[in-house]
């Protein structure tokens, strides 16, 4: 989650104030509407813990311009293309073992959580930079329904049934602001280019600093051109098949992880772990292979983590997602 890239909330704000006088004048607003989803489980590795199911669902318009939580997302560099949107994550997290039905000591809490981002995204294809901030809303605990959903799910696959989503992480509030810098470092032409990205949150659900690096390789519009697709009056010069595969390698540093060590407000979680459990540098990769055409991309997904806590394991799970743009 060999890094180049600013570490920092602050460092990524700088790089957008110090071009951002008359930025009114010289940004523009994409005119693309996008909607994408995704859908993320370990059952198809044969695990079933830990990061054990999530979705995600976006909203791209230009109508969200006018959402007043842009005044608080920060400057933008000047000479930027703008994509406002929605998303929503949803995450669901367990121990080591579901079947057991009391808490088990040591193991990773039963915890979920259901949120929106409202975010805006600026790019600036010149520079090949990109700049995203968002504010996280949303709430932690059983009001996300993850007991609920995991029950189902497993009962449609004939799995085990998990008994222990009553010691889970208890309800809290979601609140919290993220930003990420994009920049291009490499490029082979339209084949092949490495990209190095910084990413900072500061919340009541996550506070880290991260920073990475990632390789894409094949048949893809620029990454600075677009969010992946446009719709049909902005693609009249890209190029209409995607086929590519890329690798993205992520460090993280970790200052407080609520799925793990209970909300901030609310410390009345049956069982949560110490702080001195929590390992305070995280690594993650994952591996990716795309296919498109037109205004429809999707994608499939493998990520692989390191223990998040004393005496966990390394993890892993699959993604699948679709962006159609319209």
């Amino acid at each position: 989650m060999v890094f180049r890239a600013c570490p920092t909330l602050l460092c990524v704000l700088a790089l957008g104030s110090a071009s951002a006088q008359n930025q009114s004048d010289s940004v523009r607003v994409s005119t693309d509407h996008l909607i994408g989803y995704s859908f993320a489980n370990d059952a198809f590795l044969r695990t079933d813990y830990y990061f054990t199911q999530g979705m995600t669902l976006l909203l791209v318009s230009p109508a969200l311009r006018h959402s007043p939580a842009n005044r608080l997302l920060g400057p933008v560099p000047a000479g930027s293309l703008l994509h406002h949107g929605i998303q929503l994550h949803y995450d669901g997290f367990t121990p080591l073992r579901i079947q057991d039905a009391f808490i088990r000591r040591s193991d990773r809490p039963y915890a979920s959580y259901l949120y929106a981002d409202l975010l805006r995204v600026a790019t600036h294809p010149g520079r090949r930079l990109r700049v995203t901030t968002a504010l996280n809303v949303g709430v932690l605990g059983p009001a996300a329904g993850a007991k609920g959903f995991q029950t189902k799910f497993h009962e449609l696959l004939g799995a085990p049934t998990p008994r222990g989503w009553d010691y889970q992480v208890q309800t809290d509030v979601v609140l919290g602001y993220e930003a990420r810098l994009e920049k291009q470092l490499l490029a082979l032409g339209q084949v092949a280019e490495l990209n190095g990205a910084a990413t900072a949150s500061l919340g009541t659900l996550q506070t880290y600093a991260a920073a990475g690096t990632t390789l894409r390789v094949g048949l893809r519009p620029p990454t600075y051109g677009s969010l992946g697709v446009a719709n049909r009056a902005n693609r009249t010069s890209q190029r209409r098949v995607q086929a590519y595969g890329q690798v993205q390698v992520e460090g993280r540093l970790v200052g407080y992880n609520a799925t793990l060590q209970g909300g901030l407000l609310n410390r009345r979680s049956p069982y949560v772990l110490p702080a001195s459990a929590v390992r305070r540098t995280v690594a993650r990769s994952t591996g990716t292979v795309g296919l498109g055409y037109a205004g429809v991309r999707v994608e499939s997904a493998l990520t692989l983590i390191s223990p998040e806590f004393t005496g966990a394991r390394t993890h892993r799970w699959n993604t699948i997602s679709i962006l159609v743009a319209f």
